[in-house]
């Protein structure tokens, strides 16, 4: 006969242990995530003669996260469950246009906003769709990448152009994987057609050259380069 101060002890630790597993419940699934950094091919050409500062992308609502959206067929916005990007969504396009504009082997100086260069021009950007689109529940969804670009001037921001692309790519599965695939080909597609606009534009009329005085130099020496000097007290004329 089990005595009973050992039989409520037993109970009392079982019951402790089942409430313990009711309130921490399974461990938490580790989500799995997708670069979608587009890569870009090596480029040669004549270099541009201005320096750029790639501003950080304005998102549409929903789209400033690090969750992959997707769109039902009755028009409401989800997420893909257990699947995120490496960041956030505006500092993915901020990094993979900084790489199409440093692989295509055209501009000396070109950096984030975030490394303060003296720029010639400033590019502004809007991601109006980055998303999977599905036309009915559970099928195989389409993916678009819609952004808009303006290139202004680093001083006096005045609009120079503008420029609008949009990307369709069917993926092919229903699943995080394959949307985040689809994505990434249509964002390289995009962003290759910004680099490429980007690139025809002249040295704004009315700056001086920040980028043809020292062709090939990082930014950081460009910036020093630039500066170097201003410090300097002014001789008095005899």
């Amino acid at each position: 006969m089990i005595p009973r101060r050992l039989f409520l002890i037993g109970a009392c630790s079982l019951a402790l242990s089942a409430c313990g597993g009711n309130l921490l419940g399974p461990p938490a699934e580790t989500p799995i995530i997708y670069p979608v950094r587009p890569n870009f091919p090596a480029g040669s050409g004549e270099k541009v003669g201005w320096a750029l500062s790639i501003l950080r992308p304005d998102l549409t609502g929903g789209l400033d996260s690090d969750r992959i959206v997707l769109h039902q067929p009755d028009g409401t916005m989800d997420f893909y469950a257990k699947a995120t990007y490496p960041d956030r969504l505006g500092a993915l396009v901020q990094q993979a246009l900084l790489d199409g504009f440093e692989m295509s082997g055209r501009i000396a100086a070109v950096a984030p906003e975030q490394a303060a260069l003296h720029a010639d021009y400033n590019l502004v950007t809007e991601v109006k769709d980055f998303s999977a689109h599905y036309a009915q529940a559970d099928g195989i969804p389409s993916v678009t990448v819609s952004i808009t670009a303006k290139m202004t001037t680093a001083h006096g921001r005045a609009i120079v152009s503008t420029f609008s692309t949009a990307k369709t790519v069917n993926a092919s599965a229903n699943s995080a994987g394959a949307a985040a695939q689809a994505l990434q080909q249509a964002f390289a597609a995009a962003a290759t057609e910004i680099v490429n606009w980007a690139l025809t534009l002249p040295m704004p009329a009315t700056q001086q050259p920040a980028a043809t005085a020292s062709p090939g130099k990082p930014a950081e020496q460009l910036l020093h380069d630039i500066t170097r000097g201003t410090n300097r007290p002014r001789e008095t004329p005899p």
